[in-house]
């Protein structure tokens, strides 16, 4: 896999690159593990801007080449994002996805409350692409998608969801909460499409474990929850935590508390 050519801000200029390496929540020669902020994308859109990318630069850390996605989050979406340092580690990493090895854990706030405690939407889904721009939809002739989800917690007509997604497809999560009856909170594709005014989307990849190494523990990260998310979990029953600061050399990992 080749790492891909970032394109430049509209302006020429990047903001201070510092609250990204203050975000690393793990770090070796292969791999970074960064806790993505909401509300910037990854890459580069259609409608051009600012993306994290544009601040891979000073996450080099000695090597010749800044890393690059081993994976996506959506623009919104907040937490544990995985950067290869070079191009034999972005092979290895994206092995690990494509053979279903990564286990991710996501947290998601929705309305309502799922059918069941615990569960698994088996649904597949695929792209489509009319005027309002295109979303992914519930297809049987679509991709084969499948999420464990449980439930943490509730409070005021709200739900705290832990989500295990077995495969890949792009928001998954969103559209298979949707199925469930019970959408996203702040999701203006998914769920409340007609809400006058809406929360920022209240989905976080909360920890990640990637057995990258024979014979050795998986590398794990967990990413505390962003601060839009906090309060609806606290009524959901979610108890704060305290995180260690980031440590300084070679190697950096925070956060091995189970989720």
């Amino acid at each position: 896999m080749r790492p891909a050519r970032r394109p430049s801000p509209p302006d020429g200029r990047l903001p201070p690159p510092l609250w990204l390496v203050d975000r690393i929540l793990y770090r070796d020669g292969l791999i970074l593990i960064v806790d993505k902020p909401a509300g910037i994308p990854v890459h580069a859109g259609p409608g051009g801007g600012v993306t994290l990318e544009h601040y891979f630069e000073a996450l080099r850390f000695g090597l010749p080449q800044p890393p690059a996605l081993a994976h996506r989050l959506d623009r919104d979406t907040s937490g544990c994002l995985v950067l290869g340092r070079h191009r034999k580690a972005l092979a290895r990493v994206g092995r690990l996805f494509q053979s279903g090895q990564v286990e991710k854990v996501y947290w998601a706030v929705v309305r309502g409350r799922p059918p069941e405690p615990r569960g698994t939407v088996e649904l597949a889904l695929r792209k489509r692409s009319e005027q309002r721009g295109w979303w992914m939809e519930a297809d049987p002739a679509g991709q084969p998608a499948r999420t464990d989800y449980r439930l943490l917690g509730e409070h005021d007509g709200l739900s705290w969801l832990e989500c295990r997604p077995r495969t890949g497809r792009t928001r998954q999560i969103r559209v298979h909460c949707a199925a469930l009856g019970c959408p996203v909170l702040g999701d203006p594709v998914y769920g409340e499409r007609a809400a006058p005014s809406l929360p920022p989307l209240h989905l976080h990849a909360r920890s990640i474990a990637l057995p990258l190494y024979p014979n050795r523990p998986p590398v794990t990260a967990l990413a505390r929850p962003p601060a839009h998310m906090v309060e609806a979990l606290l009524g959901c029953g979610y108890v704060a935590e305290t995180l260690p600061p980031p440590e300084q050399g070679v190697e950096t990992q925070r956060g091995h508390d189970p989720c």
